[in-house]
Parts: structure tokens; C-alpha cells; sequence
């Protein structure tokens, strides 16, 4: 009778450890597809992604880099401290979007620019990426923003 409530207990500890292992593989699987990775312009610049690669790109809204072309077309570098971006918007920015300031914009680099399909604004005067906030500190340039 021992044996039998054993072999019970040791089968249904498998089960559960296959289910687990199972479904791990099966949420990593879907979201493969959905995960925006975040880099900075350097990371960019240093390892070029495809072209048809969508990903998230932040740090500060160079001073007097924006600039508004012909239609919703707009125009602006990001930097990290170390290396800058030309990056191009269709669109309206979002009203806390200001040069100086910190961005997240999701898109695609192409031809040595980054094609925006949104922009992020900082979420309060405070906000800055925390990789670019780490990049900052490395460089001596961090200029007491809140994490």
C-alpha cells in the first residue's frame, strides 16, 4: 500500500514539473514576437540592427535639434552622451516631448536613421531612461535627475 501512494505522489510531482517546463516554453514562444528591446544610440551604432527589426530606442532630445518639415514630418537627434541618433517622426509629439528631455521612440533603423512609429514622452519632469541615466554617470555628465 506504501509503494502505491509513493509511485502516486512521484507521478504527480513529474506531471507538475512537465506542465510547468511545458507551459514556460510555450509563454516564451509567444512572446517572442512581442518583446520591443530598448537600446541607446550607442548600442545602436555599435551593432546595427536589420532593417525590418523593430525595437525602442531612448535617451535625451538633443538641444536644437528639432525640426519640423513639410506635413506632420519631424526631425530630431537623441543622444546618450557618447553618440547621437537622427531619428524621423509622422506624426503629432506628445506635449511633454522637449528638447533636453528624455524619449522612448519604438520604430526601425534604416539607412543610418531611426523611422519612428511612436514617441514616448517623459512622464514628469523627472524622467529620464535608466540607461541613459547609467550611460550619463559613466561619462560624468549625469545632472541630478531622480531615478
Amino acid at each position: 500500500m506504501k509503494s502505491l501512494k509513493k509511485q502516486r505522489r512521484i507521478q504527480v510531482i513529474v506531471i507538475t514539473i512537465i506542465a510547468l517546463a511545458l507551459s514556460t516554453v510555450l509563454i516564451g514562444y509567444a512572446m517572442r514576437d512581442g518583446i520591443n528591446f530598448f537600446r541607446t544610440p550607442s548600442d545602436v551604432l555599435q551593432q546595427q540592427p536589420e532593417k525590418n527589426e523593430t525595437f525602442r530606442i531612448g535617451g535625451l532630445v538633443q538641444e536644437d535639434s528639432l525640426v519640423r518639415g513639410s506635413g506632420a514630418v519631424i526631425n530630431f537627434i537623441v543622444t546618450d552622451g557618447n553618440n547621437s541618433v537622427l531619428v524621423e517622426y509622422s506624426g503629432i509629439l506628445p506635449d511633454l516631448f522637449a528638447e533636453g528631455q528624455g524619449m522612448i521612440a519604438t520604430g526601425n533603423f534604416v539607412d543610418g536613421k531611426f523611422i519612428a512609429s511612436e514617441i514616448l514622452a517623459k512622464h514628469d519632469e523627472n524622467y529620464v531612461p535608466k540607461e541613459v541615466v547609467d550611460t550619463l554617470k559613466e561619462q560624468g555628465l549625469y545632472k541630478n535627475f531622480d531615478d
